[in-house]
């Protein structure tokens, strides 16, 4: 396969035949930065020599965000509310014209200049993710707990090592993404949910370390409720597709203890009470139930 060298690739080599790409921007009151993402944006992909369009989608914005760009050579959709990260993602990918996405923020927080980077793994690859572990990395302390924790979960559910679950920065195929559309959220876990899904199904994702800069204007996380959802979202989408592992460490803990109480009970009364007999009957019950879940998801696939 022949490779493009263009003036930002550097080392990286882009399939000739590339087909383009189609750069998606959720945008919610962001007129600080959209236009200056916009510009790079615009500057790196021409460089690199590929097809490519921009479409922002401009989420209930009550500042000037749309208005910003109504110069620049990007299609702008227009939410009449705000309706989320995941919904603007959503409608960026429907209007979509080329079969490759991919989605950065509005705040300036990711290096576009890193894109043909990502663009340099499409040969191999359904998704490639640019991974908040690079040298210069700006995560807020108060969420960097949280987000160790989550992902620690998150690589036991999908059972493997996730080095950033929820980047906004990632370039995937357009049919990857169609596949799993029904389960998506509108809020910010949809980039949680597109990894948990596209890893349980055996489809190849790469993770390119990048920077993460300081964002220009207000952060729409909010840490407590999102980080309540996000786990809430990982335990949800291990239970579409593989829910035994959601199942079996209950089972597991419930069987311990009820030996466990099993045995004392033995040795203290000489005769097993209600209370172990409840807490082994929850374990069979909670096995059952992950059969039985586990059974319906194979059939539905």
């Amino acid at each position: 396969m022949g490779v493009y060298n263009g003036p930002l690739m550097g080392q990286v080599a882009v399939p000739v035949d590339f087909p383009g790409v189609s750069v998606v921007i959720p945008a919610f009151n962001e007129e600080s930065a959209i236009e200056k993402v916009v510009a790079e944006l615009l500057g790196v992909c021409t460089d690199a020599g590929i097809d490519f369009e921009i479409i922002v989608v401009d989420d209930g914005s009550t500042d000037r965000t749309a208005e910003r760009l109504q110069d620049k050579p990007v299609h702008v959709i227009r939410h009449p509310e705000n309706r989320g990260y995941g919904a603007s993602i959503k409608s960026g990918v429907a209007m979509a014209r080329f079969p490759w996405i991919l989605i950065t923020d509005a705040d300036g927080t990711y290096p576009v200049s890193e894109i043909p980077k990502l663009l340099g793994n499409t040969g191999h690859y359904d998704m490639i993710v640019g991974a908040r572990t690079g040298a210069d990395v700006n995560i807020p302390l108060i969420r960097r707990p949280a987000k160790w924790m989550l992902t620690r979960f998150a690589n036991f559910m999908a059972q493997t090592k996730i080095p950033d679950l929820n980047s906004g920065f990632r370039l995937f195929r357009k049919s990857s993404f169609l596949r799993f559309a029904n389960i998506y959220p509108s809020g910010f876990s949809l980039t949680t949910t597109i990894t948990l899904a596209l890893l349980t199904n055996n489809h190849p994702v790469k993770y390119v370390p990048v920077n993460y800069y300081k964002r220009e204007g207000r952060s729409k996380i909010r840490p407590l409720r999102d980080t309540y959802n996000f786990f809430l979202l990982v335990i949800r989408t291990a239970l579409y597709f593989d829910p035994l592992r959601v199942f079996f460490p209950p089972a597991l803990f419930l069987l311990l203890l009820g030996i466990l109480v099993s045995i004392y009970e033995i040795l203290a009364f000489r005769n097993i009470t209600t209370v172990a007999t409840i807490i082994l009957f929850a374990a069979f019950q909670t096995v059952i139930m992950g059969l039985l879940a586990d059974l319906i998801v194979k059939s539905r696939r």
